[in-house]
């Protein structure tokens, strides 16, 4: 065998094995590819009257879900790197009830299992209903909603739901908050009800009338009445009719722009009593009542900046280091609380099927910056202690930060223990 031969044979059986060994040199430079996110679908009101909520709203979700993805993800077994992100999705409801149900349906294509909805009672049932029917009709598909505002108390009482969880405290829970605080109010002897003529506004009313009654027997009740829903630009004629009841406060579940222009048009009116309100406390309502309402604008809620403890301090000036505009001054702790059940749930469950997911929630306990919430199993309602604050300016004792840099803040006056803010249920829940 020649030499020419010789080199010629080994020439080729090097090519050959080059060959060979190209898929498998590729295969192992081939980077793996990153987990699939958990997509989460936001459906809210991100356009019209209500785009402020909605983009408040989508600025405390994303936040959570920021943090959530900070420590690595959702761990999950048998995922690349033992975790998976999670994805916050917007989708524009408008405000309407059939773009809410399309914008579902958007979702689920998109690969949503896990949907977060809350500015509107009206529309977190229509969901519920729409869920409800989707799950039975195609399990492959199964939907969870995560409810962080929708306050209707029928949500967790006579239409509660196996795939619903709500985290704010519903409006009987917040009426009797605030109940504590009128029992104290021995000059209020004349009361207004106004609200927004929807289910949830109809709500707050119905409570407000029954507790006054049975707490306040002595006040009476001067003004009921509800307006169109986001429709009306000038509140001047019910600000005529509060002034001339002579009212010494005003009950209200408004919120968004039919909260802000009904505050402004009473204060421009002269009225000088008290405003007891749900949300009187941010997206502009502060500014609009100016020095008014000093020690005349009461608000609850689940958090308030001024909570006079380290760890809430802490938490606040987290979320202004990451949206410093004053603007974007709207963060609420149930909504982090939200997030860090439903990641809680997923580890639990040990996957992202939603029917094990939802026995997760029904036992999720979470603590987030020294604020602890539990979730009931029995009606799938949240409990968390709630606190009422009042109105002053930035500076004096008790408040140390303002509201959307208006100058005004909101002093806590009561605090009201998770046993003390539970209500009974009259849900009958259907479980899986």
């Amino acid at each position: 065998m020649n030499p020419p031969f010789i080199w010629r044979r080994k020439a080729l059986k090097f090519a050959a094995l080059a060959l060979c060994a190209t898929p498998f040199a590729a295969l192992a430079q081939t980077p793996t590819a990153p987990p699939a996110p958990i997509r989460l679908a936001l459906i809210e009101s991100m356009s019209g009257p209500f785009a402020n909520t909605g983009e408040a709203v989508f600025r405390n979700l994303l936040w959570a879900v920021e943090r959530v993805n900070a420590r690595g993800g959702v761990k999950l077994p048998g995922v690349p790197g033992g975790a998976r992100p999670l994805q916050l999705d917007r989708y524009d409801s408008k405000g309407q009830n059939e773009e809410a149900l399309s914008a579902l349906r958007a979702a689920m294509d998109d690969g949503a299992r896990i949907v977060l909805q809350g500015n509107s009672s009206a529309t977190a049932a229509a969901l519920v209903d729409a869920i409800e029917k989707n799950n039975e009709r195609d399990p492959s598909r199964r939907v969870i909603f995560l409810n962080y505002a929708a306050v209707d108390p029928v949500l967790t009482n006579e239409r509660c739901s196996f795939w619903h969880f709500r985290f704010d405290a519903h409006a009987d829970m917040r009426v009797a908050a605030l109940m504590e605080v009128v029992k104290d109010d021995a000059a209020l002897k004349r009361a207004y009800l106004i609200g927004q003529d929807y289910s949830f506004g109809q709500a707050v009313l119905r409570e407000s009338k029954r507790q006054l009654g049975v707490q306040r027997p002595d006040v009476e009740i001067v003004g009921d009445e509800l307006h169109p829903m986001g429709r009306v630009k000038d509140f001047a004629p019910y600000a005529s009719k509060i002034l001339a009841s002579g009212a010494q406060a005003v009950f209200t579940g408004n919120w968004g722009n039919d909260l802000t222009l009904l505050v402004k048009a009473a204060r421009e009116a002269g009225f000088n009593g008290t405003f007891y309100t749900f949300y009187g406390n941010a997206l502009g309502a502060p500014a609009a009542i100016g020095d008014a309402g000093i020690g005349r604008v009461i608000a609850v809620a689940d958090w308030l900046p001024n909570v006079q403890t380290a760890q809430s301090e802490a938490f606040y000036r987290a979320f202004r280091t990451r949206f410093p505009k004053p603007a974007d001054d709207y963060v609420h702790m149930r909504m982090q609380l939200l997030v860090e059940s439903l990641a809680q749930s997923i580890e639990r469950a040990g996957s992202v099927d939603a029917v094990a997911v939802a026995r997760a929630l029904e036992q999720a306990d979470v603590t987030l910056y020294g604020q602890r919430g539990r979730m009931r199993a029995a009606d799938h309602q949240f409990q968390q202690q709630l606190v009422v604050g009042v109105m002053d300016k930035l500076g004096k004792p008790g408040v140390q930060f303002d509201v959307e840099g208006s100058g005004y803040g909101f002093r806590v006056i009561k605090t009201i223990a998770p046993e003390r803010a539970e209500l009974p249920t009259s849900c009958k829940m259907k479980r899986i």
